[in-house]
């Protein structure tokens, strides 16, 4: 069974820290390296030639929505007891988010909200287990509480409001530490969760990093996605980070619930686009056996716009009620970008659908977090947003070429590291590049795109003949339209290449999710970053 990994070593340019990526080859053809003396390859060796795993087109069946009576989506816990239990990172390891819903979402034409003053918003926990018939934690914490609704002033449609959302911040926490917990509300019988552990990330250093972290995108909740996250789990993460497009409710008509490939196609009178809100309740229990134990790192995606109201002028309502993220933490003043630290790696989060321009908020913001960033602390950083900038397939090509423009240069000034993206549904890597520009500084951009959601996965690539969009083809649903055409090398003046693009490393049609670890070279004697890419039910080559 083939591995692939990328690793990285240190190089220092006159302009800015630049990092140099090892690539290691399958193990064959490693053993043929070590015997003849090589050493590992870095980037250094690259860019190296594009590459294209072949799909086979009758495979492309995609995969049926897991319906809401499944026994991992139904409600498992009677009110007021919690459900949908989760956790996130603060902005560095001695505080963490707990998430959970108590109480009954409603669907219906005239809806009466949960009060969320009603019910406590408690964790208690420790470093030791408690006994199991009593609270049994010396610390409580005390949060928050919201409900949230989707209205569609439309006749027909149906509302929601949904259970009520607690969000509480622990913090004093040890990091690399194992912590114990119940959340909810003491004062209640069977107000509390039954008992929860979670280890904390180790605090920032260049010697401590996170045994693994899962990388998924795009995910949904179809067969193939639930394939994804057991997979995902028997890795054992010690973090996931989630690169936007969850759940796909918005796939779903408000008036029973039935998920399609296509909403447009297959609703084409709809008034507005809807979205079934109760499979938010079916994903957040169908992930708490994991998400309640390992940190869960996300940022929002085109299927989380989910407009409600009069010409659909309310968005995003879900995500922002839904999840706890570090934003004021990190200097943010919204849940769409924020960044934390997990040992030596400083994570990135940014909004492809909020304002990316050079005047906005979210540059300013990202500017100032980039300048704070301590490589003797943190060596690594690491971003990610939904939308990928460089993609050679046909499905979103150049769709956010405005954000590329905008945001691209303060990220190769700061040298990021990695990028990881989403929205399309394959797999593809960069060669390191800048500008179009093979750049040996540049970022390695990792598109991570397809979890197993419903819209099955994308197969034709912009360079195959008659695959090329044009340019008024791939509208972004947020931002302007910056499409152009390429300006030197091979496809000069022409909006596509004809083959595959020098910038692009490697791609392969296929759902799955990676897994990246920082590792000590045995032959460079430095830690080194690794990429494992997983694809549907087996490790997988894919030649980092």
């Amino acid at each position: 069974m083939a591995t692939s990994t990328i690793a990285a070593g240190t190089l220092h340019s006159r302009h800015l820290h630049c990092r140099i990526l090892l690539l290691l080859l399958p193990y064959l053809t490693i053993a043929f390296l070590l015997v003849d003396g090589g050493g590992i390859p870095t980037t250094l060796d690259g860019p190296f030639t594009p590459a294209t795993r072949a799909f086979d087109r009758s495979l492309r069946q995609g995969s049926e929505d897991v319906p809401l009576s499944d026994p991992r989506l139904v409600p498992r816990a009677r009110p007021p007891s919690p459900e949908q239990i989760a956790l996130a990172a603060s902005a560095d390891p001695s505080s963490l988010w707990v998430s959970w819903v108590t109480g009954r979402a409603q669907v219906g034409s005239h809806l009466t909200p949960l009060d969320p003053t009603a019910i406590r918003s408690e964790v208690w926990y420790s470093e030791r287990p408690a006994s199991t018939d009593t609270v049994g934690h010396p610390h409580v914490a005390r949060g928050s509480a919201e409900v949230y609704s989707q209205l569609y002033p439309y006749p027909g449609l149906l509302n929601y409001t949904s259970g009520v959302i607690h969000h509480v911040r622990l913090v004093g926490l040890t990091p690399s530490t194992r912590y114990y917990y119940r959340c909810g509300d003491s004062s209640l019988k069977d107000g509390l969760s039954d008992e929860r552990s979670f280890r904390t990330l180790p605090a920032p250093a260049p010697d401590a990093y996170p045994r693994r972290v899962a990388v998924v995108g795009d995910l949904g909740l179809t067969g193939n996605s639930t394939s994804t996250v057991d997979h995902l789990a028997r890795n054992d993460p010690s973090m996931i980070l989630m690169v936007g497009d969850m759940t796909y409710a918005n796939q779903y008509r408000t008036t029973g619930g039935r998920g399609v490939p296509c909403f447009s196609c297959s609703f084409p009178d709809a008034p507005i686009r809807e979205s079934y809100q109760p499979r938010w309740d079916g994903w957040g229990r169908f992930m708490e056996p994991l998400a309640s134990r390992v940190t869960m790192m996300v940022t929002e995606g085109n299927h989380e716009i989910e407009p409600q109201g009069h010409g659909g002028a309310v968005t995003f309502a879900s995500y922002l009620a839904r999840f706890a993220v570090p934003s004021e933490e990190s200097g943010s003043n919204t849940k769409f970008f924020y960044s934390f630290n997990a040992g030596g790696i400083h994570f990135i989060m940014l909004g492809a659908y909020v304002d990316y321009n050079r005047t906005g908020a979210q540059y300013s913001w990202l500017e100032k977090d980039l300048q704070k960033v301590d490589r003797r602390v943190t060596p690594w950083v690491v971003a990610s947003w939904h939308t990928p900038w460089y993609n050679s397939y046909s499905s979103h090509y150049q769709e956010f070429e405005c954000m590329r423009q905008e945001m691209e240069g303060l990220l190769y000034q700061h040298g990021v590291d990695i990028v990881f993206s989403g929205h399309v549904h394959a797999y593809e890597r960069m060669n390191r590049v800048f500008n179009y520009t093979l750049d040996p500084c540049g970022p390695v951009y990792i598109t991570i795109g397809d979890g197993g959601n419903i819209e099955k996965i994308d197969i034709d690539h912009a360079d195959d003949p008659g695959k090329c969009p044009s340019p008024g083809d791939n509208q972004p649903e947020f931002g302007g339209v910056c499409h152009l055409n390429f300006t030197s090398g091979p496809a000069k003046g022409k909006f596509c290449w004809e083959r595959q693009p020098e910038w692009s490393a490697f791609r392969e049609s296929s759902f799955g999710h990676g897994i990246l670890e920082v590792i000590k070279s045995l032959h460079r004697r430095k830690r080194v970053m690794c990429m494992f890419l997983y694809q549907s039910s087996h490790l997988r080559s894919c030649r980092l």
